[in-house]
């Protein structure tokens, strides 16, 4: 995706986005006086967000630039949506979420695919299931995880959730280079990830988080180590299901997620003027997000 096509994009979803509140908000005001019993949740709901920075586990999912070196600035415009299915009060369900992303060439974007099962277990929620990422024009990147999950919520003391997922493809997102043939896997890295959240004024919700990534021992031979990534931010509630989120997410290992930026010059003796950019570098983040 180009930077003008992006730019248009994200003109074209934040009008649609503030058309959509305003519409909601007219709906609400009619359906409450027509009908005040509050109707069952929908089993169908949806999301839609425009991000400065898409970060996953920490690291910058935009690094394609141009001549195909790392791109360095922080302003990496992403379109985000997802739906999700509920099986009624089964607690079974089902979901798709993409992104626009641009670290695998011939790919412009990421669907991921997902399933499981919610129940209750004593004071915990419990969340089990499957989702795999996809990457169609470059399935290097292709992963699939099993995931468990445990959110305890409390509201004197907010919403703590534990989760971990755990790679079952042959590769953990290309590191392994398994696709392209080097014998190496990605199977068995896991990813632990704690986080946080409490509404501490009306409308404001404080949100952090930190995870571990633990890189499958084929990965580490490469020299990818294992790493921590973190989130910590804030989001405000508008109403009508818009929200404004801002983080600061990064993570740490950066010299071993080294992309040359520039080459540099090559004088016959020796090359200078070479730099490196880091997709774990820390950000800050808008995200402005409608749940549908």
């Amino acid at each position: 995706m180009t930077h003008r096509t992006a730019a248009q994009a994200l003109i074209v979803l934040a009008t649609a986005l503030t058309a959509s509140g305003a519409a909601l908000a007219q709906t609400a005001t009619t359906d409450a006086a027509a009908a005040p019993a509050a109707a069952p949740a929908p089993n169908l709901t949806g999301n839609v967000s425009i991000t400065t920075n898409y970060k996953f586990r920490g690291q910058d999912q935009d690094m394609i630039g141009k001549n195909d070196y790392a791109k360095t600035k922080g302003f990496k415009p992403a379109i985000q949506g997802g739906l999700d299915y509920a099986f009624g009060d089964s607690g079974f369900y089902v979901g798709n979420w993409n992104s626009s992303v641009n670290w695998l060439k011939g790919n412009s974007i990421e669907m991921d695919v997902y399933g499981g099962y919610k129940f209750k277990a004593g004071p915990l929620d419990m969340d089990v299931g499957a989702l795999t990422y996809i990457y169609p024009g470059n399935s290097s990147g292709n992963t699939t995880e099993l995931y468990v999950g445990a959110t305890y919520a409390n509201d004197s003391f907010g919403s703590f959730t534990a989760k971990y997922s755990h790679t079952v493809s042959k590769d953990y997102f290309g590191y392994a280079g398994n696709k392209a043939g080097s014998g190496l896997k990605g199977t068995n890295t896991g990813y632990l990830n704690l986080s946080y959240s409490k509404e501490i004024v009306p409308k404001v919700t404080l949100k952090a988080a930190v995870g571990f990534t633990n890189m499958s021992s084929d990965i580490r031979s490469l020299g990818y180590k294992s790493y921590v990534d973190y989130n910590i931010g804030a989001s405000y509630d508008f109403g009508n299901g818009l929200s404004l989120t801002g983080s600061v997410q990064g993570a740490n290992k950066k010299n071993s997620y080294l992309a040359v930026s520039n080459p540099g010059v090559d004088y016959g003796f020796g090359t200078f003027g070479t730099t490196y950019y880091s997709p774990n570098k820390a950000r800050f983040i808008l995200t402005l997000t409608k749940t549908l």
